[in-house]
């Protein structure tokens, strides 16, 4: 599992860990029933506190995404797809609202932003 941290956004980690476990899970890169790393191997992987791992199983866990499964690890849901699919929308959804709300109260004209969007391959045109 490939995970990316930008120590440099205004996102906390463990909530950046939690949003890359989930798309993970929503393209289908880790299934149901398939283990993800430890909290000890995640952080040694990341190089970032195990505690600021934990934190993000725990979040995943409270969503019903992992659960425990005794003596072998933390393991997907069986329903996690599903949910990290809509929750997925939902993320990128508000990301993009924040956007265009940022963007407008720069100045941007609305042609300048659909032309940002353009010009970064994010539109079909």
């Amino acid at each position: 599992m490939l995970i990316e941290i930008d120590p440099t956004s205004t996102q906390p980690i463990f909530e950046q860990v939690v949003d890359q476990i989930k798309f993970a899970v929503a393209a289908g890169a880790i299934r149901a029933n398939e283990m993800i790393p430890s909290v000890r191997e995640m952080s040694r992987q990341l190089a970032i506190n195990p505690n600021t791992i934990a934190r993000a199983y725990r979040v995943l866990q409270d969503e019903g995404l992992v659960y425990t499964r005794r003596g072998m690890g933390i393991v997907v849901a069986e329903q996690a797809e599903e949910i990290c699919q809509n929750q997925r929308k939902a993320i990128f959804t508000e990301k993009f609202r924040r956007f265009r709300a940022q963007a407008a109260q720069s100045g941007l004209s609305q042609a300048e932003i659909d032309e940002i969007i353009k010009n970064n391959g994010y539109m079909n045109t």
